[in-house]
């Protein structure tokens, strides 16, 4: 007994991540089983789950005490296969027993299971597996299965062409009112196949096959209540696939009918989304770090410059850098790609303002629609084109004045994003040599090839206005 305590502890610390208190209550379990001689026809056995395989492990074995064992070897550490064990891993997923389950043994022998779960602080931490020989029939599963099929005598339609039932993908099972299934689709019978299940499951009880923790009697509590509805929808994960279950209370022949629908390839699509939205974030993150890594640089290489000219491209520079880096700063705070352009744009303003705060006798103001959502590579364009116009109006628009008014407006009317930045300052000529500098380069190639759209400036003793406008 020392030994076999010595090993349950050993194959636990091996392949699992259970705790002293769960390898614990499987080495009391274990005890039971052999101080009180319980189940003396049978091989019994304990099985946890392999943390890194999701395989069943036989970490305890007892054999017959009355008779001889079916195995002709020790198969302690061995593992238990889904394909072979349904039974096993069903009472892992749901916590429910499963009892008289055909069964694959390891030595490749047909066995009838009953599995129990071990739970701990409410979870569970292993099964109790007892064993019986096919030969001996088990004469309660066999009398269930036979009142089970007495009520196929009345055929329960599912529709007007069972062909139909036949050839969706959604698997279809009808329970009688006593809990046993009278009748299944080919897809219900394939999913079953594929869980493991080596038998005709028609005849089972609810209880062998549920899939989540429900037993039949919580599903005739739940429609014995007046508050419930005739049908109720849930979705599980069983094993390493999800499905939606719909099931359905017919008072008037007293069945449930159960519907399953596999939904894992959807959710490991969202999955995978939502894994690629994460990495995308990161990177976000990591291009808005390393373009303020450049304006750190390009700052301190502006300060040591010996003249106006070589400061005020690199300045420029810094402004523009800035305006894509709040873009990534944003889009790295959220899993969409479109963006507020207000958010952006907004901060465009404030920056301006503040690398301008010397020139404290001009004010700026901005109205922006809040519900303008536009694509990032679009914000990114908006920004920069605004950037360079109101960095202009700074630089040239106020020159000789003691006071100037900046204004920002960003509104969407028939589809179209319409942008406008006004000064009242002293103007310029537009046709006048020398005009044609690198910001309006930037704006006028911007609004045209990346944006589509149309740039209107008209420019007066009185001010200067920049209009642009794009289809949305």
């Amino acid at each position: 007994m020392i030994n076999s305590m010595q090993q349950i502890k050993k194959l636990c610390k091996e392949y699992t991540e259970l705790s002293k208190e769960d390898i614990n209550e499987l080495i009391t379990q274990a005890n039971h089983i052999l101080t009180r001689n319980l189940y003396p026809d049978n091989d019994v056995f304990i099985d946890v789950i392999n943390e890194l395989t999701g395989d069943a492990v036989v970490i305890f074995q007892r054999e017959p005490l009355s008779k001889q064992s079916l195995y002709s070897k020790n198969i302690v550490g061995e593992k238990a296969q889904r394909k072979n064990e349904a039974a096993v891993y069903r009472t892992f997923e749901t916590s429910l027993n499963t009892v008289g389950l055909l069964a694959r043994s390891q030595e490749n022998v047909m066995v009838r299971q009953r599995v129990y779960p071990i739970r701990n602080q409410r979870k569970n931490i292993g099964v109790v597996i007892v064993e019986d020989s096919v030969d001996e029939k088990m004469k309660n599963f066999l009398v269930a299965q036979s009142e089970a099929k007495n009520y196929q005598n009345i055929p329960i339609p599912i529709t007007s062409k069972e062909f139909v039932t036949d050839n969706i993908d959604e698997g279809i099972l009808i329970f009688n009112r006593k809990g046993y299934l009278v009748q299944m689709n080919r897809a219900a019978e394939s999913y079953y196949h594929e869980f493991g299940y080596l038998e005709d499951i028609l005849g089972m009880h609810y209880d062998n096959l549920s899939l989540d923790m429900s037993t039949f009697e919580q599903l005739n509590y739940l429609r014995s209540r007046n508050d419930v509805a005739s049908s109720m929808e849930k979705e599980i994960k069983f094993g390493n696939l999800y499905f939606e279950m719909k099931y359905i209370f017919d008072e008037a022949e007293g069945t449930v009918i159960v519907i399953i629908h596999d939904v894992t390839e959807v959710r490991k699509k969202e999955a995978e989304i939502s894994d690629k939205a994460v990495v995308i974030k990161e990177i976000h993150h990591r291009v808005k770090n390393n373009l303020q890594s450049v304006v750190s640089i390009l700052s301190i290489q502006a300060r040591r410059c010996q003249t106006d000219e070589a400061k005020k491209v690199l300045t420029e520079s810094v402004y523009r850098i800035m305006a894509i880096a709040r873009t990534h700063e944003l889009l790295s705070k959220q899993l969409e790609d479109d963006i507020s352009l207000k958010s952006v744009l907004d901060s465009v303003v404030e920056n301006m303002h503040r690398c301008y705060e010397n020139l404290y006798h001009i004010t700026i103001d901005s109205e922006i629609e809040t519900q303008l959502i536009l694509e990032s590579d679009t914000v990114v364009t908006i920004a920069l084109v605004v950037n360079e116009l109101i960095q202009n109006c700074y630089d040239h628009a106020f020159i000789d004045r003691k006071q100037g008014h900046i204004q920002v407006r960003v509104y969407e009317k028939n589809q179209y994003v319409n942008i406008s930045i006004e000064d009242n300052g002293i103007g310029y000529q537009q046709n006048k040599k020398g005009q044609n500098n690198l910001g309006l380069q930037i704006v006028t190639s911007y609004v045209k090839e990346k944006l589509r759209g149309k740039l209107e400036i008209t420019s007066s003793e009185q001010g200067t206005k920049t209009f642009f406008y794009f289809k949305k």
